[in-house]
């Protein structure tokens, strides 16, 4: 629910980036939030305001009030902690915390990074060297997690780890590159009926439609 009022949450976001998933779990989380438009082709993200907040120059990035917040999957896991009435997370203690945190950070740390491998067409590094593997075990270890969602990761619970990996899944059959096997294309198809997805979805078709007319 983005606002023009003030408000405590503030996002920095380019249109099209990584920078969706977090607005998907703004959107998700329920609070008002502000939206910062960043420029990537005028170099916005390079201003030295924009640098002392993120010093790597990338979005999305998060500020809560005194909380300032970089990374897809740190801004989802932040918010949902900190906004437990979302019910985006497993509590601490929760036997579901540990595949919690697996699905989060697995986007970012194997998918991502095999996805690049694949991209540009590089060999696999050893697996005593490479966190992530090989591309044919990420995949695999999608599949099989994909088809046992019911209907999402962890059960019958949506998390901040369906936005994670949902948001990864469907950049990458996007861009043809991960393969679109039908208990990842089930698994992405139901996330799209999610209200908050398709408020985000509408959101950016509709900054993009008017900066480019």
């Amino acid at each position: 629910m983005a606002e023009q009022q003030v408000s405590k949450l503030k996002l920095y976001h380019a249109v099209p980036s990584r920078s969706s998933t977090a607005m998907w779990m703004l959107e998700e989380a329920g609070q008002p939030y502000e939206i910062v438009h960043l420029n990537l082709k005028a170099g916005d993200h390079r201003k030295p305001e924009y640098l002392a907040l993120n010093p790597m120059g990338k979005v999305p990035t998060l500020v809560d009030g005194d909380v300032v917040v970089s990374e897809v999957s740190a801004i989802c896991c932040y918010l949902a902690d900190a906004y437990p009435q979302a019910h985006l997370a497993p509590a601490v203690h929760d036997a579901k915390r540990g595949p919690y945190l697996k699905w989060l950070f697995y986007g970012p740390s194997c998918v991502e990074p095999a996805m690049i491998d694949k991209a540009l067409n590089r060999p696999p590094a050893p697996r005593t060297t490479a966190g992530w593997a090989d591309f044919d075990t990420v995949i695999s270890v999608l599949r099989e997690a994909t088809a046992e969602a019911s209907p999402y990761l962890l059960g019958e619970q949506f998390t901040a780890a369906d936005v994670v990996i949902g948001s990864t899944l469907r950049w990458g059959m996007q861009f043809k590159l991960l393969p679109e096997l039908p208990e990842m294309v089930a698994y992405v198809e139901r996330l799209k009926q999610r209200p908050a997805l398709q408020r985000q979805l509408a959101h950016d078709a509709e900054f993009a439609r008017t900066t480019s007319a």
